[in-house]
Formats: C-alpha cells, structure tokens, sequence
C-alpha cells in the first residue's frame, strides 16, 4: 500500500464518505459510482471526473477540502460506455436522478474531455454552468491511437494498463508526485479489462469538440509547467481553443496535481467557483488568492 492509501487523511476519507452506486439505465450492470460530501442545499455542485486510470477516490484531497469550506462536491467513476453518445446520455440520466439542473464541471486529462463533449452536447439547454479543465485535449488525435481504439475491447487488461503507464512520469520527481503515480498505478490495478478498454476507447476513438459550442460557458483551464503525458503543443492548442478561458498555472505537479499539488488546486477551484455567488468582499479575496498563486 502507497504513502497516500496508508495516510490517516484518507484512511479518514474512506471512514466517513459513504461510496455509493448507482444506476440509472436499463443495462443493470452499468453503474456509476460516486462520492459525495457538502451541504445538499446547494443545487448547482461541482462535480469531478477523472483520467482514464483514475477512480472517484482520487479527488479525495478536493473532497475533504472543499466541502469543509461549504462546497458540495461530487467525485464520479463512470460506467462501461463505448461511445460519447452513450457517455452524455448516461450522465445526463444521472444528473436528472440526483434532481441538478446544472453542475460545474472539473475534469482532468480523460475527464476534460469528456466534461467538453457533454458540454456540447447538452449546449442547446445548457446543463454546465462551468468548467475546470486540468491537463486536458481536445481532440483524440493527439494519441495516434484512433485506427487501434475499436479493438481495446477485446485487448488483455494488461497490455491496456502498459499503454497506461507508459505516459507516467518515470524519471526522478520529488516525492508529492511520485506518490501521487504510486496511488494512481493502485487506482488501475483496480480496474476490470472492459473499465479500462472502455476508457481508452473514449479516449482514443476518432472524436473533437466544438469550441464555438461552448463559447457561453465559463472556463478555467488549470496545467502544470512540468513533464506530464500532454506535451506543450497540447496545451497552446487548448488556449486557442478556448481564447477567453482563464489560466490557472502550476510550475509543477505532474499529471495528477490534485492529489500532488492540492492545496495550489484546492485554491484554484475555489477562485474559479466563488465568481458564481460573489459580493464584493469575496472579490477582493479572490484577487488576493491570486496573486498569492501567483507569486509563489
């Protein structure tokens, strides 16, 4: 067991955040599974989805610390779906289930982009009140993977979970982000072939989104500066993409900086989320936090 799985915060996490499933389509074995935590009076939470090798687990540190400040917080593990229309249409049914009419979004890396393509998809009535989009694309292209994506059903969980980690940091990191790899390498192992194959499949299947879609939807796009699987190209094409969006940059923290670098992002999502229900007091913390971020 890793630094992080044997720590008494998320020993203290698992002890008093109920997991709980849910299913919401006809295919019984189709599941979401979610963690939640903050006041149920708030009817428009931020809700987390995570990479491909991730579980809603890994959101803990945003869990714990965002519902202490008065946030409701919602971490997902989605089911086996194989297209994007079954994906939107899945968490749309799971959205109406929890009776929310709208959500922020804070997706990362496969998460981004899956908050993006159901963004779109729901743009005609609007379903997102914003998003946060972590190390993320928006196009598949990127992976080189789409003629390949249609066979990972039938692939040996194995070779899926190589292809995984070969995009994990592998030289020397200081130990924040080296646990962080250690907890997520825990978090695959844990993942059935056809969750996996599932995943890589969205991931990699022939698919982009629409910029102009989501151009009424507020944006914060949140990297870090240091080595992780999306390259720089990835991430300039990401701010012309969305030439409005708000930057919220971290020198370092690799590919999973809310578990390596969460009090940086912990804060980030609270400047981003207070905007919505604002006086003028919270203004100035916000330009506050901001330059503290900033500065450091």
């Amino acid at each position: 067991m890793g630094e992080i799985s044997s720590s008494a915060e998320y020993q203290s996490f698992r002890s008093t955040i109920p997991l709980k499933k849910v299913v919401v389509d006809d295919d019984n074995s189709k599941e979401w599974t979610m963690y939640e935590a903050g006041p149920r009076s708030v009817r428009c939470p931020l809700v987390c989805f995570p990479p491909a090798s991730g579980t809603a687990d890994v959101f803990f540190k945003q869990i714990l610390g965002l519902s202490s400040a008065g946030y409701r917080v919602i971490a997902l593990e989605y089911p086996v779906y194989w297209t994007m229309r079954e994906f939107c249409d899945g968490f749309s049914k799971l959205l109406n289930h929890l009776q929310l009419d709208k959500v922020h979004i804070f997706g990362t890396s496969l998460g981004g982009f899956l908050a993006q393509k159901f963004a779109e998809s729901s743009s005609r009535s609007p379903r997102v009140a914003s998003l946060i989009l972590c190390n993320t694309f928006y196009d598949t292209t990127i992976f080189q993977q789409t003629n390949s994506a249609p066979t990972f059903w039938m692939m040996p969980a194995l070779f899926l979970k190589k292809m995984v980690m070969g995009n994990f940091d592998k030289g020397l990191v200081d130990p924040e982000i080296a646990d962080s790899i250690d907890f997520l390498v825990e978090r695959l192992d844990s993942l059935s072939q056809q969750e996996l194959a599932s995943r890589l499949t969205l991931n990699c299947m022939s698919c982009y989104v629409e910029p102009q879609k989501l151009r009424d939807i507020d944006i914060t796009i949140m990297d870090v500066f240091d080595d992780c699987a999306l390259s720089g190209t990835v991430r300039e094409e990401m701010y012309k993409c969305y030439p409005d969006a708000r930057r919220a940059h971290l020198k370092s923290g690799g590919n999973f900086p809310y578990l390596s670098r969460c009090v940086d992002v912990n804060l980030f999502l609270q400047v981003h989320l207070r905007r919505f229900d604002m006086g003028p007091h919270q203004a100035r913390e916000i330009a506050d936090s901001e330059r503290s971020i900033l500065s450091s």
